[in-house]
């Protein structure tokens, strides 16, 4: 008898797939790699056009099925809030996210439906957010609450921090993620280098100028008397709201042909960007995954970052940690780190070497035998 992991899949034909869409297909294929004897992975998929299962298929090679359900991405979300729709039958269901059909099911006869968390932005950051998805993560999550067999997220600080919120008792499991798929230098790198126009030595940071993102901070840290003149290159939208990178620089005294920006990268482009940094700066005020970590450790770049739970976590000791405390503190702090970092050769190439090592703990082989142990568990 054949047992059927059916992993919901739609994300990767989401209108902006972004860092869900990876996480599912990286996760997918590593569960299709890892199942075990008498296995398989099926995919479940929102109703779309036939381009859009031939991708999934190209992207997810070896699902043994793809069942379409029959409303298209929007309509299904809204149903499945609010759990009156036809659901794709029972069995072992896993949602990479919290789009999953959850309603009242019979464990014991073999169903189960787990999903996941990758943050709690719609309690901690409402305004990062629209209003109608702080509804929809809102109301899914209290479904999830009666309905889920199990909770995953990406990290034990996260869990703390659900638990703070949602009463999900013993349900909750952590599973890592892990650097996405075709992060690595190829024998085109000098080219690809080049044509990017990277600098000799830069920052790489992630984010937008959203506050608790903690650009606007880095920005603030590099202005201050005393700091190395060191390029920045940022990746991420060049403007939030009606502020503009360039604008918010140059208000801090770093000077606009200083700051570079991408506002995607592919796998091997980002690659040469990480690896050829002197230092990746993650300052973030609140991340629950920490991901960007483990990619750039894993690049060999020299890691500094905020002191937030989820980034001690995963960085455990590997990176250059600064505290954010109260006030403007952190930007001094920053700015002490940066030209640390920026002066000091021997320290770039201990982080460099820490960072490396500490890679090696996370992989999506890893995370997909703890998905189809947690489901035999269950």
């Amino acid at each position: 008898m054949t047992t059927t992991l059916r992993l919901i899949v739609d994300q990767l034909v989401a209108p902006v797939p972004g860092a869900l869409g990876r996480y599912t297909a990286d996760l997918g294929c590593a569960l299709i790699a890892t199942a075990p004897e008498g296995c398989e992975v099926a995919g479940i998929v929102s109703s779309s056009p036939e381009s859009d299962y031939e991708r999934i298929r190209l992207e997810l090679p070896g699902l043994s099925d793809l069942y379409k359900t029959s409303l298209a991405r929007r309509e299904l979300a809204a149903a499945w809030q609010l759990g009156v729709t036809t659901s794709p039958g029972g069995g072992f269901i896993h949602a990479p996210s919290l789009f999953a059909p959850l309603r009242r099911h019979q464990r014991d006869q073999g169903d189960q439906t787990v999903v996941t968390v990758h943050d709690v932005l719609a309690w901690t950051h409402p305004e990062a957010m629209s209003a109608a998805s702080v509804a929809w993560q809102k109301g899914i999550m209290k479904r999830a609450r009666k309905h889920a067999d199990a909770v995953v997220v990406p990290t034990h600080a996260l869990a703390e921090q659900l638990a703070e919120l949602i009463d999900l008792g013993d349900r909750v499991r952590v599973v890592p993620t892990a650097a996405r798929s075709g992060l690595m230098l190829g024998p085109d790198a000098s080219e690809r280098s080049a044509r990017l126009g990277l600098p000799r030595d830069y920052l790489v940071v992630p984010g937008t100028l959203e506050p608790r993102k903690g650009l606007v901070d880095v920005l603030a840290a590099l202005g201050r008397p005393g700091v190395p003149q060191v390029p920045i290159v940022v990746i991420g939208p060049d403007s939030w709201g009606e502020q503009h990178l360039a604008t918010v620089a140059e208000e801090y005294g770093v000077a606009a042909n200083r700051v570079q920006h991408f506002d995607d990268l592919d796998a091997a482009d980002l690659a040469v960007v990480l690896a050829g940094a002197l230092a990746f700066v993650a300052p973030s005020h609140e991340d629950g995954a920490g991901t960007a970590l483990i990619e750039a450790f894993g690049l060999g770049a020299a890691v500094i970052h905020s002191d937030i739970p989820a980034y001690a976590e995963v960085a455990a000791g590997a990176g250059l940690s600064v505290p954010i405390g109260i006030g403007d503190g952190f930007v001094d702090r920053l700015a002490a780190a940066i030209t640390r970092v920026a002066e000091d050769p021997a320290l770039v190439e201990r982080l460099r070497i820490a960072g490396q090592d500490r890679a090696k703990a996370f992989s999506w082989r890893d995370a997909a035998e703890r998905v189809w142990q947690l489901h035999a568990d269950l």
